[in-house]
């Protein structure tokens, strides 16, 4: 899938597509050339992507289409030759790059918008030394060519693949072709120290929502979701270590994708006594406004229309990341099964109205704060589960709120007095007993 330096340059190539393929080249051409002509200069690009990012890591620096709706070709500046690996996707449509680990350092708005073929794409990191764009395509597509050129007279490295319109037919019989071994391995599983495991104290599991490619909501004025979460999230650790009384782990402490099924892998690897997910929510314009957090449990029916909207939206958390989620594990049905043991779903529901308690306290909540959906991050069988919405990116108060640090160290300290009164009798006993001893 990756070719080097002088496979399917725009001279001679392609000769058997005739007049319509040269034409195509011209307009990628010029099209090309006029969006260098808006940005820095050649040079320019060259010298930045030239330089790796100080973690080490390739630099990304642009992306741009070119092309119309039968043929379009996007071009990505990288500071190095790296690997591509592409593949499709269906339902909806999509053209998926796989990457090494890159930094991303495209002007801002890039992939927001489209050409040809292409409605949008996104971009980020996804696990520890991988990254990934999806491209979102209007309609069923064929990848055409995929090739990596050198760096040659101050311009970049590029990524160059070039896709054709397809029909349903042909797309799905190139999709069940592909091989499935081929695409993106697990994300790395825990690590688990020794020392650690012989801590009695409970391990509470922080869950940042999103991360990397999946963005999350997105206020008008540009914060992202994804990271609001995680901001309060890494303070929430924070305050929780100092206490002494729990460890504390992440599902995710940097900007990067984990999928859903793996976060509830990740707490019951780690055995953890208590799941927190975060987020922040956001509504349509058309859909009116709501202001205020709540805090959710699993349930298999929805308890109103804006949770089942919520839980829906969530869990589409892994199509953004080019995950195909039919092809979850049979087991998926064992835990929703399974969700139905009393002793965790009452522990969940235990902690939800404790944590809305100390709340009140801090925060506005929701009119409706106590609610229920299908979560799929809330599913793990044996952990005691609870989706934190802290409040609408969409509210203008809200935002005001979320980005506050002194209300995000507020709210932690509700949260922090929740998981105390949660397990106060637990470790009190465990107290107790130590001193006994």
């Amino acid at each position: 899938m990756v070719g080097m330096r002088g496979e399917g340059r725009p001279a001679g190539h392609d000769r058997s597509r005739g007049n319509d393929g040269r034409a195509f080249w011209r307009l990628a051409a010029i099209a090309g050339v006029l969006l260098l002509a808006t940005g820095a200069s050649a040079a320019e690009r060259g010298n930045t992507a030239a330089n790796t990012s100080s973690a080490g890591f390739p630099v990304a620096s642009d992306a741009r289409l070119g092309g119309d709706e039968t043929r379009t070709r996007l071009i990505v500046d990288v500071s190095q030759q790296i690997k591509v690996h592409a593949f499709t996707l269906a339902d909806p449509y999509r053209v998926v790059l796989d990457l090494p680990q890159l930094v991303f350092q495209f002007p801002a708005g890039t992939g927001e918008s489209g050409r040809g073929l292409v409605k949008a794409f996104r971009y980020g990191l996804v696990m520890p030394g991988g990254s990934r764009m999806v491209i979102d395509t209007k309609g069923p597509v064929r990848i055409d060519k995929v090739f990596v050129l050198d760096p040659i007279d101050h311009q970049p490295a590029r990524i160059v693949i070039d896709f054709t319109a397809s029909d349903r037919a042909a797309f799905m019989r190139t999709l069940a072709l592909e091989s499935r071994r081929e695409r993106l391995p697990e994300p790395t599983k825990p690590e688990h120290d020794g020392a650690k495991a012989a801590d009695s104290r409970p391990l509470v599991m922080l869950d940042p929502g999103h991360g990397g490619i999946d963005n999350g909501t997105r206020a008008a004025s540009g914060e992202q979701e994804k990271t609001i979460v995680l901001e309060f999230a890494q303070l929430l650790r924070e305050k929780l270590e100092k206490t002494g009384k729990y460890r504390i782990a992440m599902t995710r402490s940097d900007d990067r994708f984990i999928p859903l099924a793996e976060r509830v892998r990740m707490a019951r690897a780690q055995s953890a006594a208590l799941f927190i997910s975060i987020h922040a929510d956001a509504l349509a314009r058309q859909e009116g406004e709501a202001r205020g957090a709540a805090v959710y449990t699993l349930s298999e029916t929805a308890t109103d229309d804006e949770a089942a909207r919520l839980a829906e939206a969530e869990n589409k958390a892994d199509v953004i990341a080019g995950v195909d989620l039919s092809a979850e594990p049979n087991d998926i049905a064992d835990i929703l099964i399974d969700l139905a043991q009393r002793e965790t779903k009452h522990f969940s529901v235990h902690f939800a109205k404790t944590l809305l308690r100390e709340l009140k306290t801090s925060a506005r909540l929701h009119k409706n704060p106590s609610k229920s959906a299908g979560f799929r991050v809330l599913k793990a069988p044996d952990v005691p589960s609870v989706l934190l919405e802290l409040g609408y990116v969409t509210s203008r108060q809200d935002l005001k709120l979320l980005v506050s640090d002194t209300w995000r160290a507020r709210v932690a300290d509700s949260v922090v007095q929740a998981v105390d009164g949660f397990f106060g009798a637990q470790v009190a006993g465990q107290s107790t007993s130590s001193g006994n001893n």
